[in-house]
Parts: C-alpha cells; structure tokens; sequence
C-alpha cells in the first residue's frame, strides 16, 4: 500500500508584465524593421481560497492501484498565463510525488464561476496578493503549476491585462500535447530560465522571446546551456520573425539549442518562410490559441512565438508516448537520478530502453520535410520555398503533426527512418559549425 500525504496548501500571488520581443507577429512587425494518488481537491480544500504554509492541513488517504500514468512536463518561460481558461483545465488532479518533484509549496483552489473578472477579483484576497517569488504554485483543475522569479509584477504568474503573449504560448503547447503538464515561469531572464532547468521532472523549456532583428547581444544561452548541456532537458527557442539569421540569436541560435522558425501550412499573409533564416526546423505559423483575459475565447495569431511551443508540444507528445511504451513513470533527465535519460523505460523483464535529448533531436532532423515549390500560391502573399538550398530557409525542414508517428516509430526501431539526402546533411553540418564557433 501507499500512504501518501495530500498537503492543502493556499496560494496567492501578484504578476508581472514584460515586453516579449517574440510578440504576437501583427504587433511584433510594428517595432522590427530587422486523482488517482490524490483525492479530490474540491472536495476537501477551502472552496476558493488557500492555506498558508504555516496553516497545513494533512489528509492522509492511502492508494493500492497502479503508477500514475506517464507524463512529460514542459516550461513556458513567457509573460504570465491565464490559469482561469477553459483551454487548460482538467479533471486531473497531479499526484503529490510530481508535485513534490517539481517544488510546489503552495496550493491556489481557484473560483471557477464567473466572468473571468469576477474570477480573478473573488480570488485576490485568497490568492493573488499573497504570493512571493519563492512560490511554486499548483492550480488545483488545472494543468499549470507556475512561477514568478523575477517579481516586479502586479499579480504573480497571471497574465498581464494588456499582453496575453504567455497565455497563447502556452495554449500552443497544449493543442499539440494536451496531456501535458505545464510548469509555466513567469519572466525573460536567466533566473526565469534557470527556474525551469533547475526543476528535475521538466523535460523541455521553451521560449519565445529575444533581441530585436536576432541583434547579436547576450541573452538567455548561459541559462539555456545549463538546462541542456548540464541538466540535459530539451530546448526550443524561437527565431525572430524577420529574415535576420538564426545563428547569432540568443535564444534560436547556440547550438544547444533548437531553433524554430515559422511556415504557414495555409492562408496566411506573412513572410512565414523568411523568418529566422536558417533555423533548425520550421513550425506551424499561425494558429487559434486561448485569450488572456476571458474564460473561453480564442483569436488567431501568427508568428515564431507560437511554432516554438507547438514544436515543444509535439516533443513532448512523443517522449510522453515511448514513455507510455517503455513503462517509463518519471520524468525530466536529471543527470543523478535518471543518468541524463529523457526516457529510462525497460523492454520486457532483462532489458532497458533509454533515450537522451540527442536521441530525440536526431529523430526531429530526420523527420523534417520541405513543402514543394510547385504547390506555392502566387497569390497567397507567402513566400515560397526556394528549390536551391532550402536549409537556409526552413534549416532541416517543416515539423507538424505529420512527424510524430515516424519520429515514434524511428525512436522505438520499429520503423527507421532513411538517412537525409547529403546536400541537406552538408548544408546543415555547417549550420551547426557555425553555431559551435559563434558560442563556443
């Protein structure tokens, strides 16, 4: 039997507003010229308000089923999310060992009927104005759990009434995943990023902002190093969406890094192809993602900022499924615990599967495909595919739905995929060079 221990915590926060230089490209374009452990929560904690951490109330229930299902959790690192949208809530309740693995020290049961001003107004005094940068906080009907780490925000972790740029990222990463667990930090800076790669059980960190026009200025590369060099987690981080290179980009460009540009996959009215030249791969360009500042509603958006966590989503998706496969329940690669492994799972009784984040980024390269410059409208107002070289748009290729099965199929062997014609392995080899000589 299990004993565990369910820990009715209290939140309350305050957030932050930034200013995302990867921001909703209409906007962005101006500036740039260039429980199955747990019982349920509703049923036993203060109906919409919290418990402070010197207020715990232990309820001990004890569980004899199976591990909780797989599971992979991805880091939005963005300008806040909106906890109250229907886009991300669940009947889910996260078992308090991955809540314990991901550092959560609060507990926000959030009001759920409403406006969403209403929402956010009901739950202030329980919530909101309570919150620290120390807190790590778990959205009981939720997918989130979030952070704020920089502080000099209005309200902790929610979204800033005038952006909404957090929200639709990370409404991205759900439509491509939607089992996936979100640790959402609020913030642009290394301290946000490190939050995040500090974290065990998170496997991929994505962000999607940086210098405007890819100038070539220090960023967030010492943070994101540390996530995937020394924490060995995954990166994606978007190219500008401008036609400067990708290279010098601190957030697309070091070569720990994977950088994503856009492609429209249908009408769309952008350069979604002259994004971020040379990248390694491209994404889903404009999407339907959730608002920030209402419970239900959705608006149309393009840009790099959100091909970035669809891309992440997709990833996850896929670490989540051979996982699934291999009875892999943890998560995260954390070099002292799981020896670096994004997927440590077992083959019958004797034997192991183990994949790291060069496993998956090999299969993501080989699954890339460029779309036929025969099948570009004239009239669409995109631009279309160059036959000559296209690594130097869309680096490795377009990456969509379309390449999860095949990247599955190629991890587990049961279908590998051909090796990538030598023209596209040259032009991309020296990509890669010249991303290792720019940042060493």
């Amino acid at each position: 039997m299990l004993l565990e221990m369910n820990y009715f915590l209290v939140i309350a926060e305050s957030c932050k507003h930034y200013t995302n230089k990867r921001m909703i490209v209409g906007e962005f374009m101006l500036r740039r010229l260039n429980a199955i452990i747990l019982v349920s929560i509703m049923a036993f904690s203060c109906l919409s308000g919290c418990i402070g951490n010197d207020e715990i109330e232990i309820i001990e229930t004890e569980t004899d089923g199976p591990e909780w299902r797989p599971f992979s959790v991805v880091a939005p690192i963005d300008t806040g999310i909106n906890v109250y949208h229907d886009h991300f809530r669940t009947n889910e309740t996260y078992p308090q060992e991955i809540l314990n693995g991901l550092g959560v020290n609060k507990w926000c049961n959030l009001t759920f009927e409403g406006s969403y001003s209403e929402r956010v107004e009901a739950d202030m005094d329980t919530c909101w104005n309570n919150l620290t940068t120390s807190d790590i906080v778990y959205f009981p009907g939720t997918k989130i759990i979030g952070t704020s780490p920089d502080g000099e925000t209005d309200i902790h972790i929610l979204d800033d009434p005038n952006d909404g740029h957090g929200t639709a990222v990370t409404g991205a990463v759900i439509d491509a995943n939607p089992d996936a667990i979100i640790f959402f930090v609020e913030g642009f800076s290394d301290n946000a990023v490190l939050a995040a790669a500090n974290q065990p059980l998170v496997d991929i960190i994505t962000t999607s902002f940086g210098p405007i026009g890819s100038v070539p200025v220090p960023g967030i590369e010492d943070a994101t190093k540390v996530a995937v060099v020394g924490k060995k987690k995954i990166h994606t981080g978007a190219a500008d969406n401008t036609p400067s290179p990708a290279v010098q980009d601190s957030t697309a460009g070091p070569p720990w890094s994977i950088g994503i540009s856009g492609y429209a996959e249908e009408g769309d009215d952008q350069k979604e192809t002259m994004s971020g030249s040379y990248p390694d791969v491209a994404a889903d360009w404009t999407q339907v993602l959730p608002n920030h500042d209402d419970i239900d509603g959705y608006h149309e958006t393009s840009g790099t900022s959100f091909a970035t966590p669809r891309t992440a989503g997709l990833l996850s998706k896929i670490i989540q499924t051979l996982r699934s496969e291999f009875n892999d329940y943890s998560g995260g690669a954390d070099p002292e615990t799981r020896s670096g492994l994004l997927v440590n799972g077992t083959i019958g009784e004797n034997q192991t599967f183990e994949l790291t984040n060069d496993d998956i980024r090999d299969a993501l390269n080989l699954s890339g495909w460029y779309p036929s410059f025969s099948t570009w409208d004239p009239t669409s107002g995109t631009t279309p595919m160059s036959p000559i070289l296209p690594c130097t748009q869309v680096g490795w290729g377009v990456v969509n739905e379309s390449n999860v099965i095949p990247m599955i199929e190629h991890l587990n062997e049961t279908n590998p995929m051909p090796n990538r014609p030598s023209d596209v392995v040259a032009c991309m080899n020296t990509n890669q060079q010249i991303r290792e000589a720019y940042w060493g």
